[in-house]
């Protein structure tokens, strides 16, 4: 396995001469290593001719749009072509107001990749585009190694750049020289895959903090990116893995000095010497314990449902345990786990293991798997690499950047909060309502913006839901629809009466109220039922129209009778009202004498029945029977 720029390679050693074997020795494998190179699409839109799809490879630095694309103009320098020299002139290929930006295309080769970005970046290019100077499959272009000067803007370049073939970058040049006006697309959108709403990404680095530029890089990235990092793991929206890099020493090489002070575990896990100097400071082995250390902290994080934490080790470590400080040792490690809540230090070195065992560890045999690629992915071999949805992100360390790749593996709408923040959210809602169907009398839209663009769809608003395309109309639904702009129906109000066409709790459309006809949608007009003999047909009746209704009146004293369209005379309705009063209380008179009368003739029949009893006990006594007592005859019997 190789380490790229700013991590040692291995043929860097050369220190003794079994070192500089052992090297050799461990580069056997790489040559069927499988490096798969990232692409984008580079669509040309014009000129006509040379319109189509195209693929570049994404450069291993500055910052490419994952999610989005970038359209813009071709311009070919007349001088320095390589664009290894700083282009004279202040800004010269910097974008006028309402142009579009300017995408510099320039030759490969004299100088690094980085730098010809780097001129072009300062001189005001928006994108860089790099002409390969041989047919062949396209490569990735990387940061150069060890070099002082690139050292300078590796870190401030923030533009993306692209490697296309030969034969593409000559047809837009030859274009660009003969006056045509040469437009181009790069596009990312497809760059990560994006098949759900839950985004599992892999991080593979290395607690070697003393490897120059890029560790500087990735420590800074580290603590930048750890906030954003662990929203989207407390919120199930990303699964996260840290990975590590180990090699091992071939069987041979076991017991030299060499494999000992770089391997743990008899030679099955190593790391280049920090320093490059294997007589001073720290060794291989240190920092392949404390990537074992950090591999112990994610796990027993993990079993706690808090892989989370893992963020704040590395951090804290990075900062209270620097190589520079002579810190870099278990005893800063365990001051660090003990001072965040939730990590056991005993847990995590049972997990660790003895490093002088002669066995497989197993946490650091399953690094050493997955460093080879799988399916569409490719081994690692560039450090640091962001792994997003299994594809390998290319670019710069950068919050923002990596950020805005992680997003990019979400489906379409399921982006969780951190992605549609400002600093990082096209908008495109903002210009134009993005095309979609909006209702400025309550504002509401359709469009709602994610993290590839926008998408039109009819919302729920205050619990009415809005059913169309999205995109020409959206139509309130169900209860509540004729709140939101009178459900899209006919509603006028004239003398302190209104009407409206909307159907509460119909979802057939607008319908005009009785009296009045239309389409209930754009109108409806009133019906003058007194013109249409609809109403007051009545001979003595005269009907007036009125908005929504009408008014019948009755020539002379008659009074008019809505239900029954008829003239009845004054007089004749108050006698009708006196008759039905008098029906009324004979009615209840009968019912009263009904009632006394039912009283009384059970009053009279118990009084006979009394009487009739005492009379036959005077002249028949039936035995056991007591004397009676006669109501009529108290005073003349003793």
């Amino acid at each position: 396995m190789v380490w790229c720029d700013g991590f040692p390679l291995l043929i860097r050693l050369p220190l003794v001469a079994a070192w500089g074997l052992l090297a050799a020795a461990l580069l056997v494998p790489l040559a069927t290593a499988r490096f798969v190179v990232e692409k984008n699409s580079l669509m040309v839109t014009s000129p006509p001719e040379l319109r189509g799809r195209h693929d570049s490879a994404i450069a291993n630095f500055g910052i490419p749009q994952y999610g989005g694309s970038m359209a813009g103009a071709v311009v070919y320098p007349r001088n320095n072509v390589m664009a290894c020299d700083p282009f004279p002139g202040t800004r010269p290929f910097k974008t006028n107001p309402g142009a579009p930006p300017t995408f510099l295309l320039v030759q490969r080769g004299d100088c690094h990749f980085a730098k010809k970005v780097w001129n072009a970046q300062k001189a005001g290019a928006s994108a860089v585009l790099v002409i390969d100077d041989k047919d062949e499959p396209l490569i990735t272009m990387d940061l150069p190694s060890d070099d002082d000067e690139a050292a300078q803007y590796i870190q401030n370049l923030t533009i993306p750049s692209a490697l296309i073939d030969k034969r593409s970058g000559e047809q837009l040049k030859e274009a660009v020289r003969s006056g045509d006006m040469v437009h181009v697309n790069l596009d990312w959108s497809e760059a990560v895959p994006h098949p759900d709403d839950r985004v599992e990404y892999e991080l593979w680095t290395n607690s070697n903090d003393e490897c120059g530029v890029k560790c500087d890089m990735l420590i800074d990235f580290l603590k930048e990116f750890k906030g954003a990092a662990q929203l989207l793991e407390q919120g199930g929206y990303t699964q996260f893995t840290p990975r590590y890099v180990t090699w091992y020493c071939p069987e041979a090489f076991i017991i030299s000095r060499q494999c000992k002070s770089q391997c743990i575990n008899r030679g099955r896990y190593c790391a280049p010497d920090p320093e490059e100097n294997f007589s001073t400071g720290y060794e291989g082995k240190d920092v392949v314990m404390e990537n074992l250390r950090r591999l112990c902290v994610f796990k027993v994080a993990n079993e706690t449902k808090r892989p989370w934490i893992w963020w704040d080790y590395v951090t804290d470590f990075t900062i209270r345990c620097p190589m520079k400080d002579k810190k870099f040792n278990k005893e800063c490690a365990d001051n660090v786990m003990k001072s965040l809540a939730g990590l056991d230090v005993n847990k995590i070195d049972q997990c660790m293991g003895n490093p002088d065992d002669d066995n497989e560890h197993p946490i650091l045999k399953e690094e050493q798997d997955a460093q080879v690629g799988t399916g569409s992915r490719g081994d690692v071999t560039i450090m640091p690499t962001l792994i997003v949805n299994n594809r390998q992100y290319r670019g710069k360390l950068d919050k923002k950047a990596i950020l805005k790749a992680i997003c990019a593996g979400f489906e379409e709408t399921t982006e969780p909060a951190v992605c549609l923040s400002d600093d990082i959210e096209t908008n495109e809602c903002l210009n134009n309502n993005g095309g979609c169907w909006q209702d400025n009398a309550s504002n509401i839209t359709a469009c709602k913006d994610t993290f590839r663009g926008r998408v039109c769809e009819c919302p729920i608003f205050d619990t009415i839901q809005f059913e169309g395309d999205g995109y020409n109309s959206c139509k309130a639904l169900g209860p509540g629809k004729c709140r939101i702009n009178n459900g899209d129906c006919w509603r006028e109000t004239h003398d302190g009466k209104t009407f409206s066409a909307c159907q509460e709790f119909e979802d057939d459309g607008c319908q005009c109220p009785d009296g009045f006809k239309g389409d209930g949608a754009r109108a409806c007009e009133d019906i003058d039922e007194c013109k249409e003999k609809t109403a007051c047909q009545c001979p003595e009746c005269s009907c007036k129209n009125t908005w929504g209704s009408y008014e019948c009146t009755c020539s002379g004293d008659l009074l008019y009778i809505k239900e029954d369209d008829i003239c009845i005379s004054k007089g004749e309705n108050n006698s009708t009202a006196a008759l039905s009063a008098i029906m009324m209380v004979t009615i209840l008179l009968a019912i009263a004498s009904c009632v006394a009368y039912i009283v009384y003739k059970y009053r009279i029949r118990s009084y006979m029945d009394s009487e009739i009893r005492a009379i036959m006990a005077q002249y028949m006594p039936l035995d056991n029977q007591g004397d009676v007592q006669n109501h009529s005859h108290d005073d003349s019997h003793v």
